[in-house]
C-alpha cells in the first residue's frame, strides 16, 4: 500500500493512498465465492450456480462493498503507517476503480497543532492574598438584614434608601416604546436598579408627587432600540417607606437555619461560607491570569474542525439558543487554544487527574442544593458530566503547575475580601 501526504495549507493535510489491484480483486474473488455456495438462481440447484454468471449478476455490487470497506481500513492502516491523529472524520475522494486496477482515493482532514514542547511562561500573574475579618463578616450580616427588611410608609420626603412605590410612563420623541410604563412598582432609591440617572432624580420626593424625569439611555442598554436615546418619565408618587431592619439575635439567626448557638452560630456559618467562596473567585481569578497569559504568549493554530464543533457545542446551551455562530466565534476559538495549550501541560508534566480533588469539587458543588448527597450520587452516575467535573480539575491542576513550577512571574498582593468580590463582578459584566 502506497501512502503519500502533502500539507494544503494550515493543519490541512491531503492524503493520498494507493491499495494494490492484487488486494482488492482477491476480496472481490472472495466475497464471489462465498456467494456461490449460498445464493440461489432460477434454473441452478443451491450452491451450484457457476462463479462467472455469479460475477455478471453481483460482480459490480461486490466491487462497490468490497472498495467501500476497503478504504475505511486502509485509511486507519494509513494513518497510523504515518503517525497521524486526524481532528473528525476525513472527506474522502474516491476515484473510479476498474477491474484488474489499484484502489485509489484521497483523504483531506485536519490535524492537531505540533507544538514545539516547550511553551513559553514568560507572563505576570498577581495572586491575591485575602484574610476574611470580623468587619467582612459583619457587613455580611449587615446585607442579610438589609434582605430582611420590612417597610413603614412615612410621610416625609424620600431619601437614599427609601422605597418609593411609583406610576411611570416613558416616552423617546413623544413615542412610546417596549417595556415603557409599569404600575405600583417598588424602587429602593440607592439600590441602582434602574437606567442611571433615574433614582436619583426622584430623591427629595413625597407621596402624590409628579414628576418629569429626563434620562439618556447608555449607549450599551441590552435594547438597542432605545440604546443612546433620550427619553422622557412622566413619574407619579404612591408611597415612601422607610426600611425597618430585625435585631441581631437568635430569631435572626433562626431564620437561616440555625438553631443552635444563635448569632455564634450563624457568623460561624457565615465564614465557612464566604471562605469557600473566597477560595473560588482566587481560583477563578488566577485561572484568568494564567489562560490569558498562555494566549498572549504561545500563539497556536487551532482546527477549523474544532472550532466548528465548539460553536455548536456553545449553541446548544440555553443562554446561547438563537445566537449567530459568528458571534460565538472569538469565544470558541479561544476555547480550542486554551484547550490545546492545557493539554500539551499535561502532557509535558504527566498531571493526572486527582480522584479526591474531583470528589470535594463535586461536593462543593453538591452544597448548594437541598439534597447534597443525592446530587453526588447524580454526579457519579453521570459520565458525562463527570467528565466535566474532571475537566475542570485538571484545569485547576495545570493552572497551579504554572503558578508553582513553570517559572512564571507570580507575585502576591494583598486584598480586601470585598475588594475580590467587586472585581469579580467588574469581570463578568
Amino acid at each position: 500500500m502506497d501512502v503519500s501526504v502533502e500539507n494544503a495549507g494550515g493543519l490541512e493535510r491531503r492524503m493520498t493512498v494507493q491499495v494494490p489491484a492484487e488486494r482488492v480483486e482477491q476480496e472481490v474473488q472472495s466475497r464471489l465465492d462465498s456467494m456461490s455456495k449460498t445464493v440461489r438462481l432460477d434454473g441452478f440447484r443451491p450452491g451450484k450456480v457457476p462463479l462467472k454468471v455469479i460475477e455478471k449478476k453481483y460482480g459490480n455490487q461486490v466491487r462497490l462493498e468490497v472498495v467501500d470497506e476497503l478504504v475505511n481500513s486502509t485509511m486507519q492502516e494509513a494513518l497510523s503507517q504515518e503517525s497521524i491523529r486526524p481532528v473528525g472524520q476525513p472527506s474522502v475522494e474516491p476515484k473510479e476503480i476498474q477491474p484488474g486496477e489499484p484502489l485509489e482515493y484521497v483523504a483531506t482532514f485536519e490535524v492537531f497543532p505540533e507544538l514545539s514542547g516547550m511553551l513559553d511562561y514568560g507572563f505576570k500573574v498577581t495572586k491575591p492574598v485575602v484574610e476574611i475579618t470580623s468587619d467582612d463578616v459583619g457587613n455580611m450580616l449587615e446585607n442579610l438584614r438589609q434582605q430582611r427588611a420590612t417597610w413603614n410608609v412615612v410621610e416625609r420626603a424620600a431619601q437614599s434608601g427609601d422605597q418609593v412605590n411609583i406610576d411611570f410612563e416613558g416616552t423617546i420623541g413623544g413615542a412610546p416604546f417596549a417595556g415603557n410604563k409599569a404600575e405600583q412598582m417598588p424602587l429602593v432609591l440607592g439600590a441602582n436598579t434602574m437606567i442611571p440617572g433615574f433614582e436619583d432624580q426622584l430623591a427629595g420626593v413625597s407621596v402624590d408627587d409628579e414628576k418629569t424625569l429626563n434620562i439618556t439611555f447608555p449607549d450599551d442598554y441590552a435594547a438597542a432600540e432605545v440604546a443612546g436615546k433620550d427619553a422622557e418619565f412622566q413619574v407619579k408618587v404612591n408611597s415612601v417607606s422607610e426600611a425597618v431592619l430585625p435585631e441581631l439575635d437568635d430569631d435572626f439567626a433562626r431564620a437561616f437555619g440555625i438553631d443552635e448557638n444563635g448569632m455564634d452560630g450563624l457568623r460561624e456559618e457565615i465564614t465557612n461560607n464566604m471562605q469557600r467562596e473566597l477560595s473560588g473567585l482566587i481560583t477563578s481569578k488566577l485561572k484568568e491570569q494564567v489562560f490569558n497569559g498562555l494566549l498572549e504568549t504561545n500563539p497556536v493554530e487551532v482546527p477549523r474542525t474544532l472550532i466548528e464543533s465548539e460553536i455548536q457545542q456553545l449553541q446548544s446551551q440555553e443562554s446561547n439558543q438563537g445566537v449567530d455562530a459568528s458571534s460565538l466565534q472569538a469565544t470558541a476559538e479561544r476555547r480550542v487554544k486554551l484547550g490545546v495549550l492545557i493539554s500539551e501541560i499535561v502532557k509535558l508534566n504527566n498531571i493526572q487527574v486527582d480522584p479526591d480533588r474531583v470528589r470535594k469539587l463535586v461536593d462543593t458543588i453538591a452544597e448548594s442544593y437541598e439534597k447534597p448527597e443525592e446530587v453526588v450520587q447524580w454526579y457519579y452516575g453521570n459520565q458525562e458530566m463527570l467528565a466535566g467535573v474532571q475537566s475542570s480539575v485538571m484545569e485547576e491542576l495545570a493552572v497551579e503547575w504554572v503558578i508553582s513550577s513553570s517559572g512564571a512571574d507570580v507575585t502576591e498582593k494583598e486584598t480586601g475580601f470585598s475588594d475580590l468580590v467587586e472585581e469579580a463582578k467588574q469581570s463578568q459584566g
